[in-house]
């Protein structure tokens, strides 16, 4: 049963997302939710030679600007959270100062995490230990890669939304749905592995205790609420992962639906009750991450719109500065199965000049070589949505039953071509929204938190009734049929 409260409530909603950064406030009054921009502001990576790293400094300054937009507003704000990426941590030391750098999770450095982790537990070990799909990203390997001495002067590791509340509060927790991620959580024990601490020699004490979604951490701190021109609002660990708090928000309903949080990564999966850590979920590397109440978000990591953003960062520094709009048409009128690409390639998690990387690709393959931008985004689009499918296959073989309807969440799901792609290639209906599935998922822990929501589901349901769902039917079975046996020839 949903709330409905005699007056408005307001709560803001810290986004950090891997290319940009928003303060969000989100309003709750008569059965229905809205979510409106404070201040957008850009992530930056920054490179030193080969590193790439976060300014978490910046960041967090750009957050004070958009905490200070939202004071302006004299509105009666009840809470404020962070949500972010998983897999990057920042260290702090005595005094609550940061350690600088604060890795970017595609440093180069990871591979040699990856060979050490390797020399010490074996694979098998760690996936019955942590239930975490192997990607050489994953926080178990970057700490494994980090200087013994750096780690020895942290007093403190916090992921980088827990990092933003910690900074905000004082309260150095981490929440289980961000903690999940780093491939040194037990999801049976609901606590830190201490198997894997002891194998890589990490010292407990670095690792903060960790907290379930919806937890009160405590009011903003004194000087930082004099500085914003903000009251003592309640500072909220929500979901920290911003997947965590995007199926949080997907409108849902019944238990028969899977989820497609779509960005620069695609995360395909559905919610269960247990996590499920068999030797065949193993070889098909999916992971358990931990969702809002101690679901588990059984999914896997896809290589996303990524591939698309990084050509059109070419293209842009080649003269042509095409937005997503344009390029979509381009690629909605090019020929259709011209040439599929294998979006899981490891060449395609770096960034550099990813046309050429996709023709590398098709070229190697013996299959056309796409010339245009058009022709180039179709390509990596129908090879999405043919990847897509491959994993959904494999959902429903671990999930024991078939999957009727697939929700798409996200900036991704703003895309109705590759939306289409996806019905078309999976052969269900597709429901696409809303766009701001993190945001509101980061304001809807925030309601149940306060006691403003007494449910998810009724969280869901208040969903339902405050955005649109566009759905999508498939279409061309036999075309898309077709082209699923020649994915398959490349893959």
């Amino acid at each position: 049963m949903r709330l409905v409260l005699p007056v408005k409530r307001f709560y803001l909603a810290i986004d950090l997302g891997a290319e940009s950064g928003r303060v969000m406030l989100g309003a709750l009054a008569d059965g229905r939710l809205s979510l409106d921009e404070v201040h957008r502001f850009p992530n930056h990576v920054r490179c030193e030679g080969d590193s790439l790293h976060w300014d978490i400094s910046a960041l967090f300054g750009e957050v004070k600007s958009g905490l200070r937009k939202a004071a302006a507003l004299r509105l009666p704000i009840a809470s404020v959270s962070t949500d972010s990426w998983g897999i990057d941590y920042v260290l702090f030391d005595d005094s609550g100062q940061i350690i600088p750098p604060t890795f970017h999770y595609r440093d180069p450095r990871t591979a040699r995490g990856v060979e050490r982790v390797r020399s010490l537990v074996p694979w098998p070990e760690v996936f019955a230990e942590t239930g975490i799909q192997f990607m050489p990203l994953n926080t178990i390997y970057q700490l494994a890669a980090e200087a013994p001495a750096r780690l020895h002067g942290a007093r403190q590791l916090l992921p980088i939304a827990d990092a933003f509340n910690f900074l905000l509060s004082g309260v150095a927790r981490a929440e289980e749905s961000l903690a999940s991620t780093t491939q040194l959580y037990n999801p049976r024990t609901r606590d830190w592995s201490p198997k894997l601490l002891s194998a890589l020699k990490l010292p407990r004490e670095l690792f903060p205790s960790i907290v379930p979604s919806g937890t009160k951490l405590g009011t903003l701190k004194p000087e930082l609420a004099h500085e914003l021109e903000l009251p003592p609002i309640e500072v909220i660990a929500t979901c920290s992962h911003d997947t965590g708090a995007a199926v949080a928000a997907v409108p849902g309903s019944s238990d028969d639906w899977a989820y497609l949080s779509s960005g620069t990564w695609s995360l395909l999966g559905m919610e269960l009750r247990t996590p499920l850590l068999t030797e065949r979920c193993r070889d098909f590397n999916f992971t358990n991450e931990i969702g809002h109440g101690g679901t588990v978000r059984l999914l896997k990591n896809l290589v996303g719109l990524w591939i698309v953003q990084e050509c059109r960062r070419e293209w842009a520094r080649q003269g042509q500065d095409l937005d997503y709009a344009t390029l979509m048409s381009m690629a909605e009128a090019a020929p259709a199965f011209a040439s599929l690409i294998n979006p899981d390639d490891s060449r395609f998690l770096a960034p550099g000049d990813m046309p050429q990387k996709v023709a590398g690709f098709c070229r190697e393959t013996k299959q056309p070589v796409p010339v245009t931008p058009g022709a180039t985004v179709r390509c990596v689009l129908e090879s999405l949505a043919l990847a897509y499918r491959r994993t959904f296959e494999q959902l429903e073989e671990l999930a024991g039953h078939p999957i009727s309807r697939l929700h798409i969440v996200g900036g991704g799901s703003q895309s109705a071509l590759l939306n289409q792609f996806t019905a078309n290639a999976l052969g269900i209906p597709v429901l696409a929204g809303p766009v701001e599935a993190t945001a509101l998922g980061n304001v809807l822990v925030q309601a149940l938190a306060l006691g403003d929501l007494d449910s998810l589901a009724a969280a869901r349901e208040l969903v339902r009734d405050s955005f649109p769902v566009t759905r999508f039917e498939p279409q061309d079975r036999s075309g898309w049929n077709e082209a699923w046996g020649k994915f398959a020839g490349v893959n």
